[in-house]
């Protein structure tokens, strides 16, 4: 990845240029020390006098009124930006060049300005060192801070409540609610000059008189830091989506990735560069120079790889495919602008300004092509069949036909800082982490794009960073993969009918997660490990399983805080801290078992795991025969693996006559006790379904259903006084009080009754459908 320099041969500022805004993707407003306010018309490459700021007006920065729409479209009304002068001033100016109003803000001059995301408070810095919130119309709400040097930064925190500026050599995160702590630390050796906040990623940047820049987390806590370039750095800027930022220094212009390694390094003659801007789009970007000139770089190379394919978008209209193992090559061309592109399960997604492309792996000269609702796709997910779009107002699901099959939403949804860690696609479900509570995640089905379940998202017991769905399966498989603010990882479902939603905790520490596409094998990166979770579902069926289904090794090789790109088969690409990607693989043979279950060729999958004579193979299949209700199976591989215990269980399940009653005790194996109850309820075992609520202590659900059904009420309260005796308790429930008075306890009439139900149950017609099974 790189950028593709456009430079005038004439500067078109007399004097040093300090800022630049984006208005449209197209279109560029400048303002210098010549006190011009120029537009530049990049579709014609020509630049127009706007208007002509009076001699007193030195400009120092400017931000546009941010976009409510989308599409490079300004809400109505929010066609103005506001520009910080030397003379203690902010102007708001309109698109047109006409000066709206003029407001004393600072003593010194006014360094900084920023509107808040959704545009409804305006901060501003001064060299006084104070830190002020104005409102839109420029009226003084609150004097958030007061320093003993200048504010030369500041910017914006995701939700728009929390302040980041510089102070000196620190660097400052502030709270708007009155008498909040602040959060302080040194961010560098030299006078930070530069900062920007990025909502989308909840990253912070800084660039410093000390010639470095540095990416830090929300807590302060670094996460890269530069070399020493040659001179200080003073300009940084995010790209809208996240994904990227740019750095400006002396005859210097940086692209890097999020994580902080640069892409490349381009070396203009303009001196330094003041001030920095992304288009809304995240594909160009304008920098303030101080030789007069205004430079424009359009990001191209962006490179996406799948499998056997290689995807590079060449020139803003211009994508090249390569087949690397023909190295067949195709050039795709297209009319509009490339902004987004992904490749996976054998489709690439391109989106344009105005269209949205499909293509086939397969067939490269055909695409689906339909027009998009906005014009600035921000994130592109897909999943086997569907993908889904984001865009600056909505979230749209396509099938890879081109048909929209929904758009869900939920009260307070801001699409403008989803990304692949806070929204999730699986060929059924959505999953979308709520940016107002963080411990809130909305699922939705695909087909409908409803709410699943009884509407109520699920509320996780601390914030959210990251969520991840499983690829595989049935939807009523469908798993979660949930990272908190502590790094844990917890499995969660994804469809409960009528009971509570089981989530089982996986690992601590996480720094990287992926599903594999193929199977539902999980990997992640912990403290030095790579971790594989062959089969995750085992944390739900048997907890014993889950460390003997589990691959780990260590990482050194990746260095210091690497990062999953892909989980493809049985290959894991990891890229590291300085941009390198490095590829490892797993064993290929859990994911065959995987293949084999999913066909229900079960004697095949034992065949593969006597083959290959491997513990975790065999308890990945105990767990997914104990999941799938195969006792033949489940009793082999438990054997293998040496659990008797459970053998010994599963030979006790496997002589009760009742398939129903069989999978019932199944399902209470795996610690489904709510499923196996419901289904003797389906079966007419009502008897059953009694005993299991006694022999689980659920005394009222037991009493319950013997009331229901006016059966066996006696045989519950027998059990239950001689469950109170051995603890020498007395009976203090008034359900069972009530019901005690008058019914005579006789034991020798009840275990009558019980021989009977369970002879009953034997003559059941559908008693020969279930005949012991046969161990394979």
């Amino acid at each position: 990845m790189r950028y593709k320099v456009s430079l005038h041969k004439q500067p078109k500022h007399t004097e040093l240029v300090s800022c630049v805004g984006w208005t449209t993707p197209d279109e560029v407003i400048s303002s210098g020390d010549d006190h011009q306010l120029l537009k530049w018309n990049l579709l014609s490459n020509e630049a127009s006098k706007l208007v002509q700021l009076p001699d007193e007006v030195y400009p120092t920065d400017m931000h546009w009124f941010p976009r409510l729409g989308g599409g490079g479209k300004k809400a109505p009304g929010s066609d103005v930006f506001v520009l910080c002068s030397t003379d203690g001033k902010f102007l708001l100016i309109s698109r047109s060049g006409r000066v709206e109003k003029s407001v004393e803000a600072h003593r010194g001059a006014v360094l900084s300005a920023r509107w808040n995301h959704t545009g409804t408070d305006l901060l501003t810095a001064g060299e006084d060192g104070v830190v002020k919130i104005w409102s839109r119309s420029g009226m003084l709400r609150s004097t958030l801070s007061q320093n003993s040097s200048p504010v030369y930064s500041i910017a914006w925190g995701p939700d728009s409540d929390q302040v980041l500026y510089t102070n000196g050599k620190q660097l400052i995160i502030k709270p708007i609610q009155p008498n909040a702590k602040p959060s302080q630390w040194k961010g560098h050796d030299g006078m930070v000059l530069k900062v920007d906040w990025n909502p989308v990623n909840n990253l912070l940047l800084s660039g410093s008189e000390d010639c470095k820049y540095k990416v830090w987390d929300c807590y302060g806590r670094i996460m890269y830091v530069s070399s020493i370039h040659e001179y200080p750095i003073t300009s940084v800027s995010w790209s809208p989506d996240g994904q990227l930022f740019a750095i400006g220094s002396f005859n210097t212009l940086r692209l890097c990735d999020k994580t902080g390694w640069s892409h490349a390094l381009e070396k203009p003659a303009t001196g330094s560069l003041f001030n920095i801007s992304w288009s809304s789009d995240s594909t160009q970007v304008a920098a303030a120079c101080g030789n007069g000139h205004v430079i424009f770089a359009h990001v191209i190379e962006r490179r996406l790889e799948w499998k056997n394919y290689e995807v590079v978008v060449s020139d803003q209209k211009v994508i090249r495919v390569r087949n690397v193992t023909n190295d067949a090559k195709d050039n795709l061309d297209f009319r509009d602008r490339v902004i987004k592109a992904s490749i996976a399960f054998k489709h690439m997604v391109v989106a344009t300004s105005s269209q949205c492309y499909i293509y086939n792996v397969k067939n490269w000269n055909t695409p689906m092509i339909f027009d998009l609702k906005e014009g600035s796709v921000t994130l592109i997910i897909q999943s086997e069949r569907h993908f889904l779009l984001v865009d600056n107002t909505s979230v749209y699901v396509y099938t890879y036909e081109g048909r929209m099959v929904c758009s869900p939403k939920f009260p307070g949804m801001r699409t403008d800082i989803l990304n692949e860690q806070t929204v999730s696609l699986s060929d059924d479900t959505i999953a979308i982490r709520d940016k107002t509570d963080e411990k809130v995640i909305h699922m939705f089905e695909l087909s409908t794009g409803k709410p699943l379940g009884d509407g109520k998202p699920y509320i996780h017991k601390i914030e959210v960073m990251e969520v991840y769905l499983d690829q595989c399966g049935t939807a009523t498989e469908r798993r979660l993969a949930i990272v908190d603010k502590n790094r844990d990882l917890y499995l969660t479902q994804v469809r409960v009918y009528g009971k509570d939603r089981k989530t089982v905790k996986l690992s601590t520490m996480i720094n990287s997660l992926l599903w594999n596409d193929e199977t539902n094998m999980l990997a992640a990166l912990s403290e030095g490990k790579l971790l594989v979770w062959f089969y995750p579902n085992a944390s739900s069926v048997d907890k014993d399983l889950i460390s003997r289904t589990t691959y780990e090794r260590e990482t050194n090789e990746f260095g210091k805080s690497p990062q999953l790109l892909s989980f493809l088969g049985k290959q894991i690409s990891v890229r590291r801290a300085e941009g390198s990607i490095l590829t490892t693989s797993v064993s290929p043979y859990p994911s065959i078992l995987h293949n084999c279950v999913t066909l229900g060729r079960w004697d095949d999958a034992v065949r593969l795991c006597r083959f290959v004579k491997e513990e975790s193979l065999w308890a990945c299949l105990a767990a997914m025969a104990a999941y799938g209700k195969q006792l033949g199976t489940a009793e082999v591989a438990y054997a293998a693996i040496d659990e008797a215990d459970k053998v010994q269980f599963i030979q006790s399940i496997k002589e009760i006559p009742s398939k129903e009653a069989r999978n019932a005790e199944m399902a209470l194996f795996c610690g489904q006790s709510s499923d196996a109850e419901g289904i003797l309820l389906q079966a007419s075992l009502i008897f059953r379904a009694i005993m299991l609520n006694i022999e689980l202590c659920n005394w009222d659900r037991a009493l319950e259903l013997a009331v229901k059904h006016k059966t066996n009420v006696d045989t519950v309260l027998a059990h239950r006084m001689k469950y109170l005796e051995n603890f020498d308790k007395k009976e203090t429930n008034k359900r069972f009080i009530q019901y005690s008075e008058g019914v005579d306890i006789d034991w020798e009439k009840i275990q009558a009754k019980m021989e009977l139900e369970f002879k009953n149950e034997r003559e059941r017609p559908v008693a020969s459908s279930g005949a012991t099974a046969r161990v394979k």
